[in-house]
């Protein structure tokens, strides 16, 4: 019964205050590398060693811009996104969740270069996200791949 109190408290806590946290400052991207996951298991990464965090970037043909585009196209498609920040390059969206409101933080690298899409996505709060960010990414490149 103290679960059950405990919890219905924390849900109530986050309907009121929108579990949105506090929009991280140190993200982007740094000599081609966007910031490493944290140790919870809330975060998933094309670029972390981690093997716990660790996801396949996606591959592209043709240019970054046409990359980028299709990458904005099947973000504006998700509900609940907004580009926070947006380079030729980069993009950080904030994809929130329907029902508790909880906000993430997801950012891709578009590297020319390599011809790939690097990402990252994380929760900004709580440690566990039940396996949201990897399965929202999984969709990510599975749209990216149909388009």
């Amino acid at each position: 019964m103290r679960i059950l109190q405990v919890f219905f408290l924390f849900s109530l806590f986050c309907l009121l205050t929108a579990c949105s946290g506090t929009r991280p400052e140190n993200l982007g991207i740094t000599n081609g590398q966007l910031i490493d996951c944290p140790k919870s298991p809330n975060c998933v990464s094309t670029q972390t060693k981690s093997k716990q965090h660790q996801m396949s970037p996606i591959s592209f043909n043709g240019t970054a811009a046409d990359a980028m585009a299709k990458l904005k196209k099947i973000i504006s498609n998700q509900e609940r996104t907004e580009i926070i920040k947006e380079t030729s390059d980069y993009l950080h969206v904030e994809y929130t969740t329907k029902l508790m409101r909880f906000v993430d933080d997801v950012e891709f690298y578009v590297d020319e270069a390599n011809q790939k899409i690097h990402f990252r996505s994380a929760s900004r709060l709580g440690h566990s996200d039940m396996g949201l960010n990897e399965r929202r990414m999984t969709e990510v490149v599975e749209l990216f791949g149909k388009e």
